[in-house]
């Protein structure tokens, strides 16, 4: 559909029999009630065609695999860089946090497709093909080009260098992962979501239960990314390590294509961007009208909205200016007069700008968690690699640590689900235990106090460093409590993201919402870039190594570690005045998603 005029509706207390068929982005088109209510029968038969457990467990181990090949690249990438391509620490570190900072961004232009035009199932489909196909290739490079001789990049054999072709294949090769994994992670999440229906009592429960369960078969995947694969690739096995990713990347494709017939699909509403412009440019040009009586706003008949299988979002209080995109002219009274969305909006379409306005402040805040969470990538590995790695005869790769962090997910996930929301719905009256804010608020916490823990590891794995040794006499094990520490807070912080944000965008941006949390992710790696550079750039002056020099031994690791404490103690308090702000979506016909429309006041009771 093109964003061309469209026929207009009578205002919300005259509207008798009549309904047009409005959209920001619809055709000139006019239909009446017989007919608007088999349009809207079709889209309710398409929404509860099959779905259910059965489809939503495919799409669980669909997500496991695929992350089992993600993680099989990304949680020794930096090793990679170090050991195979010969970069120091620093730029090792900078160019994974670009890279996964790229991986999430991808997430957006996944989401932006998925509801504009392809749908979830195609996008998923498409963009896990784009990761199979950067698979193959980072695999293929470096057993043609990279790893040579067989077995370097152990931490023993040093590599030979290698041509420039090799190297841009590579680089290639793990932009193509990036892009794959990243457009795939929020049109599944919210697939996934689709497979439940939101006007059944227990499929809306299930549909909460589902976001902690593909949060738990994310780190399922991982946990054997960060044990098997990363030993694999920590004593030279880099190939085989990237073959057995791509592997995993086809069986989760087939598996995918293979529920084709059992999953529940919803259409694709149209291109977002447009809508959000016109009630912005339709405010500005009726700036000067005023509004005496909400119930005068513009909106169509019907339990369906102008927005293509969007339901209706009732009218709510806040940013007041964008209501009069709203407001109906003298010009514009006459039934049958064409009109232009650029001039007039519904209220529907005003509030879902208003919706993706209000998410902002609190999507914001979640960055700097993110810089918390992508050290595990980077600083965390570089930090274990100087430490005492041997466990009797055995090595222990740094990046396997992280096993702990996946662990702590999957134990808390489990506590939380079977002890918090029980107690906690006991105590405040929520059947859901903690409100979303209220989870991600304490997952800031926990953050927090995780870079606190790996500060004094590493003040304490500097004092023991020997005169004249590369390591660390202190056991790498030491590094436990931080990676728990952040398992523990991506339980709160992921999974109530991954909730608000889907429940809290319109019908028609689903995935945009479940994309906020990945976006997140990479804005979290692309600051964390930044920090690093900064930190370099004011404590690397004339003699001095700096916080982060190559040879952690001559740096002050843990201060740059309580800088980040620092910087999520103040996004704290900051999270909390915008989670006092905060208003809930409140749809037509039925109870808003967050307890009757009220503010979410109760994110106080976290200081």
């Amino acid at each position: 559909m093109d964003s061309g005029s469209i026929t207009k509706e009578i205002p919300l207390k005259e509207r008798e029999g009549r309904t047009k068929c409005i959209g920001a982005t619809s055709e000139n088109c006019y239909i009446n009630n017989e007919e608007n209510a088999i349009y809207a029968q079709s889209i309710e038969v398409d929404r509860r065609s099959v779905g259910g457990w059965g489809p939503a467990f495919l799409l669980l181990a669909n997500q496991g695999l695929a992350t089992l090949a993600f993680f099989g690249v990304a949680v020794n990438l930096v090793l990679f860089f170090t050991r195979v391509l010969g970069q120091d620490t620093a730029s090792a570190a900078n160019n994974v946090s670009k890279w996964t900072g790229t991986v999430y961004m991808c997430s957006l232009i996944g989401a932006f497709l998925s509801d504009s035009y392809w749908g979830r199932f195609m996008t998923s489909a498409i963009f896990q093909l784009i990761l199979v196909l950067g698979l193959v290739l980072l695999s293929l490079s470096s057993w043609l080009f990279l790893v040579k001789p067989s077995g370097c990049g152990d931490g023993k054999i040093s590599c030979m260098q290698t041509s420039s072709v090799g190297i841009g294949l590579f680089y290639l090769a793990i932009y193509l992962v990036a892009f794959g994994y990243g457009g795939h992670q929020p049109s599944l999440a919210t697939f996934g979501a689709d497979q439940f229906d939101e006007k059944k009592p227990k499929q809306q429960k299930s549909k909460a239960v589902f976001f902690c369960y593909f949060y738990f078969a994310l780190n399922v995947g991982s946990l054997f990314s960060n044990t098997i694969l990363v030993y694999f690739e920590d004593t030279g096995m880099w190939t085989l390590g990237f073959w057995i990713s791509t592997a995993s990347a086809v069986i989760a494709l087939i598996s995918y294509l293979m529920g084709t017939k059992c999953y529940r699909y919803i259409q694709p509403s149209g291109n977002p961007l447009p809508r959000v412009a016109q009630v912005f440019v339709a405010a500005a040009r009726k700036r000067k009208l005023k509004l005496s009586d909400s119930t005068e706003l513009y909106e169509v008949d019907g339990s369906e909205s102008a927005i293509k299988g969007s339901r209706k979002i009732l009218h709510s209080d806040e940013f007041k200016c964008l209501d009069k995109a709203a407001i109906m002219a003298a010009e514009e009274q006459n039934n049958n007069l064409i009109v232009n969305p650029w001039r007039l909006c519904t209220v529907t379409q005003v509030e879902e700008a208003k919706c993706v306005i209000r998410m902002l402040p609190i999507w914001l805040c979640t960055i700097i968690y993110s810089v918390v969470f992508t050290q595990m990538a980077s600083l965390f590995v570089e930090q274990g690699e100087v430490m005492n790695l041997e466990f009797g005869n055995f090595r222990i790769p740094a990046a396997s640590i992280s096993a702990f962090d996946i662990c702590s997910v999957l134990i808390c996930t489990g506590i939380y689900r079977q002890i918090l929301v029980p107690l906690a719905g006991r105590l405040s009256g929520n059947p859901k235990g903690l409100t979303q804010l209220q989870r991600m608020g304490i997952g800031l916490i926990i953050g927090m106090l995780a870079m606190i823990a790996a500060g004094i590891t590493e003040l304490e794995r500097l004092r023991r460093v020997p005169p004249g040794k590369d390591s660390s006499t202190l056991s790498v094990f030491w590094q436990t409590p931080q990676y728990v520490l952040v398992g523990a807070s991506e339980v709160f912080m992921y999974v109530g993201q991954l909730e608000f944000f889907n429940e809290q965008a319109p019908d028609g941006i689903k995935s945009f919402g479940s994309s906020l949390c990945m976006a997140s992710i990479s804005l979290g790696n692309y600051v964390s870039s930044m920090l690093v550079i900064m930190v370099m750039g004011i404590t690397a002056k004339g003699d001095q190594p700096g916080w982060i020099p190559e040879d952690l031994n001559n740096g002050h690791l843990d201060r740059f570690y309580f800088l980040i404490a620092g910087l999520t103690v103040i996004d704290f308090a900051i999270f909390v005045y915008c989670a006092k702000w905060f208003k809930s979506t409140s749809w037509e016909g039925g109870q808003d998603v967050s307890h009757k429309n009220r503010k979410v006041e109760d994110a106080v009771a976290l200081v």
